[in-house]
């Protein structure tokens, strides 16, 4: 009967880490061993197979398009692998780990995340904050919320809102400049990390795509949002991000004409790996509170609120 595994395990393991990350160091680091090490584990690799995993290119390791079309594979059975030891020893199923990035950590989660503690108190959330797509295969990481088109390889995903958006601005702004129809004479914030579009928001309001809009130019969506919130300018936001300093008065939206994206809030986990215990609880906390959040929630009194 031939082997089906004529590779060693951690032969194996070292070919998923270096077609992942693009080199030897991080799979000499994560096995224990030298980078030479490793060498030797993908030469006899590719010896034992017949076949090269790798072009040896100068800017280093390729891995050919056979190993990418498999790596999905490669890389949940590794995650399964965790998660199944990690179930056997009771090990992580106290901690979710999030990877999420700054405006929907800062606008929207951290203002509800200690709903989910309180109804779950045993588990405790920690959040990776970063605009970095961080690599889902982590131990350390269960799931990233993310925002984009969704065309992102090697996950799985789950829309959870944020499609639609339109301008805000504080009401000091709307008070200086009460007519919001002369949008070229009014300051216009730059978040340059946004994917939300102008031309798109123009367009379809009744403008024409190509007004030269002007203001304030800032790197970080964050702090383009706190800018918008003191005053400083009109800025192109999801409505999702805005509801909460929309309902507690921080900011309006002076034309209430919401345009729909292909960009959305995505939960995405590494394709293949079994969903948790801990995770499930988190998808479905995270549904009702998305619902609820378009209604105001956060910042009711009385029934609906408790």
């Amino acid at each position: 009967m031939s082997n089906p595994f004529p590779i060693p395990l951690n032969a194996l393991r070292a070919i998923e880490i270096v077609a992942r990350a693009g080199a030897l160091a991080p799979a000499a680091e994560e096995l224990g061993v030298t980078v030479g090490a490793v060498s030797q584990h993908l030469r006899r690799a590719e010896e034992r197979l017949g076949m090269e995993l790798f072009a040896r290119t100068p800017q280093g390791l390729k891995p050919v398009p056979e190993l990418i079309e498999i790596l999905p594979q490669l890389s949940a059975g590794f995650a399964s692998l965790r998660d199944g030891l990690a179930t056997l020893t009771g090990a992580h199923e106290g901690v979710l780990n999030i990877t999420v990035g700054s405006v929907f950590a800062s606008r929207w989660l951290i203002w509800r995340v200690n709903k989910f503690s309180s109804r779950h108190p045993g588990l405790e959330v920690r959040l990776t904050v970063t605009a970095a797509m961080l690599d889902l295969t982590r131990p350390d990481l269960d799931c990233g919320i993310r925002f984009g088109d969704g065309n992102w390889p090697g996950v799985s995903l789950s829309l959870i809102g944020g499609q639609d958006f339109q301008p805000v601005c504080a009401p000091e702004l709307l008070r200086r400049y009460p007519n919001m129809a002369e949008l070229g004479k009014i300051p216009v914030i730059a978040d340059q990390t946004s994917m939300l579009d102008w031309p798109l928001w123009l367009g379809a309001a009744g403008f024409d795509p190509n007004l030269k809009l002007s203001g304030p130019v800032y790197s970080d969506a964050s702090l383009a949002f706190d800018a918008a919130i003191s005053g400083q300018g009109i800025l192109l936001a999801a409505d999702m991000m805005s509801a909460d300093a929309v309902c507690d008065g921080r900011l309006v939206r002076p034309f209430e004409k919401p345009v729909q994206s292909t960009y959305g809030y995505y939960l995405a986990t590494a394709r293949g790996r079994r969903e948790s215990k801990k995770l499930k609880l988190f998808r479905d906390w995270l549904a009702e509170e998305v619902a609820a959040s378009a209604r105001g929630y956060l910042f009711q009194s009385g029934p609906d609120a408790s």
